[in-house]
């Protein structure tokens, strides 16, 4: 039993009307534990203000401005995605609380909380890397790289899309600086391990399971029934010059998307950091993949 008084960094969805019994359980056995809580603000104001709950905290904190052991996401896997934005940079672990839908991400649910929380304090918790892939742009009209206005870094993958009801979009792609192919699209999916059971499914991209060394290209809807999704060795640098009738497009990252004008540059490589997820010993990937996703699930009657 560890002696030490862990610190804990707590994450929430505001606009989840149902967790509020989850966020008690959690709040609950990290006190019997004596464990120091911090809450993410908005999410603080909340559960204090919008669902009257006596939040006991030890404290609140804005942005990046956290210091903590461990992470905890309350929600689903949407919460997950953002609370791992901020805590990549930093190692944190993070550990995901379902009180959402699926749950692939945030797999523990409030009711198993005190396991992983009994598993953390005994020294004997598991922690899985999952790595993070990054983007940058680079203007023909400027020199050099130009920052993104939101976080480069994706735990999932990164979308480059046509806008609205724009038509499609050609993505010539390098890898390694040896051309490709030129898709034409509705988008293109950068996916890690990670993320290849979420957007990347969707259209018809292979499960890739964790800490395999890869990443994906996938389609959105192409032109040609002769381009299928490819698998990439992760060290591998992808570029790609985007050309639009419209003359922008949309690059999500992490499903957060920003605008941008034809003409620019993108460089897609692994990130330096990675994402330490708290993982249940009583929990499986294969297992997760069979219960969440429906897996080998025989339809028929």
């Amino acid at each position: 039993m560890q002696d030490k008084r862990l610190r804990f960094a707590i994450f929430g969805n505001e606009y989840q009307a149902r967790e509020s019994a989850g966020v008690e359980q959690v709040l609950a056995c990290l006190c019997d534990r004596g464990a120091e809580v911090c809450v993410d603000r908005p999410f603080y104001e909340y559960l204090s203000h919008g669902k009257h709950m006596n939040v006991k905290a030890d404290g609140v904190f804005d942005g990046y401005n956290f210091d903590a052991d461990y992470a905890i996401s309350i929600g689903g896997d949407g919460t997950f995605l953002r609370a791992a934005n901020r805590i990549m940079a930093k190692g944190t672990p993070i550990i995901g609380v379902n009180t959402g839908r699926l749950g692939f991400l945030a797999e523990v649910l409030p009711g198993e909380f005190g396991e992983a929380l009994d598993d953390i304090y005994a020294g004997r918790c598991e922690l899985e890397e999952h790595t993070v892939i990054q983007t940058e742009a680079d203007s023909r009209d400027t020199a050099g790289a130009l920052p993104l206005e939101g976080c480069p870094y994706a735990l999932n993958d990164i979308a480059i899309l046509k806008r609205d009801t724009a038509s499609m979009i050609t993505i010539r792609t390098y890898v390694n600086d040896d051309f490709l192919v030129t898709y034409q699209a509705d988008g293109l999916v950068v996916s890690t391990p990670t993320g290849s059971t979420a957007y990347n499914l969707s259209n018809g991209g292979p499960i890739i399971v964790p800490n395999s060394g890869n990443i994906c290209l996938t389609p959105v809807a192409p032109h040609s029934l002769n381009i299928r999704p490819i698998v990439l060795n992760d060290t591998t640098v992808v570029k790609l010059e985007v050309e639009s009738r419209s003359h922008n497009f949309l690059v999500a990252i992490d499903g957060r998307s920003e605008k941008l004008h034809e003409g620019t540059v993108l460089i897609i490589r692994k990130a330096p950091c990675k994402v330490k997820i708290v993982k249940l010993r009583s929990k499986r990937y294969f297992s997760i993949l069979r219960e969440k996703l429906m897996w080998g699930a025989d339809q028929r009657g």
